[in-house]
C-alpha cells in the first residue's frame, strides 16, 4: 500500500479531490456479507477465500455489526467456531456515509486505523458499500488521471485579473465574493470552494496559484458544514493577495489551542502522505496559508481570517 501511494502526484492536488469527489464515487458496491445466523467458520471461509480483514453482518440491508480478523482468531485461540456470528460481532460500527466527501473516510482512517469501513445510504440506513485504503488510491489515481487529459480542453479564456482591479481610479480597488453555506448539507459540501475555485480560474489565476488557497477554504467550508447551522465565506481578492473571512453563529470552539494541534506525529502514513494529519482542518488551514487569526468563544460562533500572497 505504502509504495501505491508514493507514485501520486503532489500531495496537494490530492487534497482537492478528496474534497471534491464523494465516497460513493470510491466505495466498492460489491459488498461480502453474511447474516447474523453464519458461524465464525463461514467468518474463516470468507476472510481466507477473499483476502480480506472484516466483514459486516447485515440482514434486509441493515447494518447490525462486524466481525473482524481479530475476532476469528480469538474464536479460533478459544475453540469456538461453531459459535454465531451474532454472539462475536461489534455491534458499535463507525460507518460512512456514501454522500460524504472522501475526505471524511481519510479522516477516519487516521483516527480509527480499521482496515474498512462499511459505507451507507443515508436516507435509507442501509449498506450500499465498503470502504478501504485502496479504493480511495484507486479513485484518486483514476481521477487525476482524467483530469490531466481533460484540463486543457475545459479551460476557458481568462480575464485580466491585473485590469480588473487596478483600471479603477483609487487607492485600493479589490473583487468582494462572499458565500453561504448550509451546516449539515454534506450532498452540497465542498461547493462553494468549487464556485471560488472557477472564478479564479476565469479571472487568470493558474491551478497552482490557487491551491493552497483552496484547500484552506474547503477546510472552513467543511467546518460549517459539520459544526454549524449556517456560515458565510467572504473572499476579497487583491493583484496579488486574497483574504478569506468566515464567520458563523455555531457552537464556538472552546480551547483554540487545543484545536490547533497539528496532529501530524500521531498521523498513520497513509492519511499522512495524502497531505493531511490526524486531525485536520484548522492546522490544514494555518499550513496553507500566509497569515491566519480565529477568534472563538463557547456559544457565540467563531470568526477565521487568513490570506494567501500569490508570488
Amino acid at each position: 500500500m505504502k509504495g501505491t501511494i508514493h507514485q501520486l502526484p503532489r500531495a496537494k492536488k490530492t487534497q482537492q479531490l478528496c474534497y471534491r469527489l464523494r465516497i460513493k464515487e470510491a466505495m466498492n458496491k460489491k459488498v461480502l456479507t453474511l447474516t447474523s445466523g453464519h458461524t465464525m467458520t463461514d467468518v474463516r471461509r470468507v476472510l481466507r477465500d477473499h483476502r480480506i480483514s472484516g466483514v459486516p453482518i447485515v440482514e434486509s440491508g441493515r447494518l447490525l455489526g462486524i466481525v473482524s480478523i481479530e475476532d476469528l482468531i480469538n474464536c479460533l485461540r478459544s475453540g469456538a467456531m461453531e459459535k454465531a456470528v451474532k454472539d462475536v460481532m461489534t455491534t458499535e460500527v463507525v460507518t460512512l456515509f456514501a454522500d460524504e466527501p472522501l475526505v471524511q473516510a481519510i479522516d477516519k482512517f487516521g483516527k480509527h486505523g480499521f482496515g474498512r469501513f462499511p459505507v451507507l445510504d443515508r436516507a435509507t440506513g442501509k449498506v450500499v458499500g465498503i470502504m478501504t485504503k485502496k479504493d480511495i488510491i484507486h479513485c484518486l489515481l483514476k481521477s487525476l488521471q482524467s483530469l490531466y487529459h481533460a484540463k486543457e480542453g475545459r479551460r476557458k479564456p481568462p480575464l485580466e485579473t491585473s485590469r480588473l482591479v487596478t483600471d479603477f481610479p483609487s487607492d485600493g480597488t479589490a473583487l468582494t465574493l462572499k458565500y453561504t453555506v448550509k451546516g449539515g448539507d454534506f450532498r452540497k459540501a465542498g461547493e462553494k470552494s468549487d464556485q471560488l475555485k472557477e472564478s479564479l480560474l476565469k479571472l487568470g489565476y493558474s491551478d497552482d496559484e490557487i491551491r493552497r488557497l483552496i484547500i484552506a477554504v474547503l477546510e472552513a467550508e467543511m467546518n460549517l458544514v459539520i459544526y454549524t447551522a449556517q456560515g458565510e465565506i467572504r473572499v476579497q481578492i487583491e493583484p496579488r493577495r486574497i483574504s478569506v473571512k468566515v464567520t458563523d453563529d455555531g457552537p464556538g470552539i472552546p480551547d483554540i489551542e487545543l484545536a490547533m494541534r497539528p496532529g501530524y506525529s500521531t498521523a498513520p502514513d497513509f492519511v499522512r502522505e495524502l497531505g493531511f494529519g490526524a486531525g485536520m482542518g484548522l492546522p490544514n488551514i494555518k499550513s496553507s496559508t500566509d497569515e491566519m487569526k480565529i477568534e472563538s468563544f463557547p456559544g457565540m460562533g467563531t470568526n477565521l481570517e487568513f490570506s494567501v500572497v500569490l508570488r
